[in-house]
């Protein structure tokens, strides 16, 4: 069921005065849980408050101060009394006892001093317009206590004034809500119930399983000791075999070593042997080496004499080498002229033969040129002749046949030229 919703304003002068009360208090609150951040602060509040409201914050300072030493004396004494609790002299437990009790009496005026001073103070604030701004400012700060009450005290204002915008249908409203959730919390409470009766159950199901595991574990434990009873008792029988074998390992050791060590004499024996035998034969190398030395430093001393024959002999053949050099080139130089020589008389061959075929080819070139006329002088005749038999076809055998022998004969005398 859904509630209804609130009025925003106040409608009658009661709860707008008992809401006015609330929220006058609650600043005067806030003032007041500021007066240390005031009092430790007095720097920055300079000309903030005037010089009234400043006297009248120092001076409940000075109070506090003064309260909070008597508290801090009373305390030291205190302690002091337990401490000297189980000491003889009973004088001065009293005398201190006696002390305490006028502090304790200097104290109450002194606290009613520090109402009155709160009073006066926190009157002076109100009446000053910059008091507002003190609430604002980062410098003053409220203790933890001071500003869970203030936060309290907003909280039960906003709580008073949701019961003053109250009216009677919204509150009978919000009491058939209650009564809904109140059901339903029942209905809940109710399945919560059977949840945890099942859940105990299931827990009791576990239980009975996890006492099965556990007796299957303790038969795994028994089991787990019958093989480690099993794996110490191999354990020993190893150990045993093993000794009876290392024991038996030990004597084939000992036969196996007097049987190396009569090997070690006999290779010691052949060792020595091999050593005189081989001494002998390097000493017969060293003379051999000896005499190889002695002829090899003969045939080197040979070669140097004949060497140095062949190097006499190399320079005067070198001698030789360089005067054949030089007539070869002498021999080279004139070679080079008559080379040159011949190359112009060739070339002279030359121009004169290119002259004497040039000669040759323009005669032959004017053989056949006339050759080239006189075929043709003859063509030309052969038709000036065929072309006078055609104008004189009428005439007679007689004139064709001298005619033709005519020409025979002067076609044999241009031959003949």
């Amino acid at each position: 069921m859904a509630s209804v919703a609130l009025p925003h304003k106040l409608t009658t002068i009661e709860t707008k005065r008992i809401m006015s009360v609330l929220d006058e208090a609650i600043r005067k609150v806030e003032l007041v849980t500021l007066l240390s951040a005031m009092v430790d602060n007095q720097e920055a509040l300079e000309g903030v408050l005037g010089e009234a409201t400043e006297k009248a914050v120092r001076d409940h300072g000075d109070l506090c101060r003064t309260l909070l030493d008597s508290i801090s004396d009373l305390d030291a004494k205190e302690r002091q009394l337990q401490e000297m609790g189980g000491l003889e002299d009973g004088r001065s437990v009293r005398d201190l006892l006696c002390s305490e009790e006028e502090r304790r009496e200097d104290i109450l005026p002194l606290m009613q001093q520090i109402k009155d001073s709160t009073r006066n103070t926190l009157r002076l604030l109100l009446s000053h317009p910059q008091a507002s701004r003190l609430l604002q400012m980062p410098a003053l700060g409220r203790s933890p206590q001071a500003q869970w009450f203030v936060d309290s005290l907003v909280e039960l204002r906003s709580f008073l004034l949701e019961k003053l915008l109250t009216t009677p249908p919204e509150a009978r409203d919000k009491a058939l809500f209650i009564q809904d959730i109140s059901r339903r919390n029942k209905r809940n409470q109710d399945i919560v119930e059977a949840l945890e009766n099942e859940l105990a159950g299931s827990i009791k199901n576990r239980d009975a399983e996890v006492e099965k595991e556990n007796f299957v574990i303790q038969e795994l434990k028994n089991h787990l000791h019958q093989v480690h009873k099993f794996s110490e008792s191999s354990l020993v029988r190893t150990k045993q075999e093993a000794k009876k074998q290392q024991k038996a390992d030990f004597r084939a050791s000992k036969a196996r070593k007097a049987k190396i060590q009569q090997e070690i004499l006999l290779l010691q024996t052949q060792y020595h042997n091999l050593v005189m035998e081989n001494r002998e034969q390097e000493q017969a190398l060293r003379k051999k080496k000896y005499k190889v030395e002695t002829e090899i430093e003969n045939w080197i001393q040979k070669y140097d004499m004949e060497m140095s024959e062949k190097q006499a002999e190399l320079e005067e053949l070198g001698a030789i080498h360089r005067e054949e050099k030089v007539q070869l080139e002498e021999l080279k130089q004139k070679r080079d002229v008559l080379a040159e020589e011949y190359s112009q008389i060739r070339a002279e061959r030359e121009i004169s033969s290119k002259k004497r075929l040039e000669a040759e080819e323009q005669l032959a070139l004017m053989v056949r040129a006339a050759t080239l006329i006189q075929a043709m002088w003859k063509g030309y005749l052969v038709r000036s002749m065929l072309k006078s038999k055609k104008k004189k076809r009428g005439k007679g055998k007689a004139k064709d046949k001298s005619a033709k022998e005519k020409a025979k004969g002067k076609e044999k005398a241009k031959g003949r030229k």
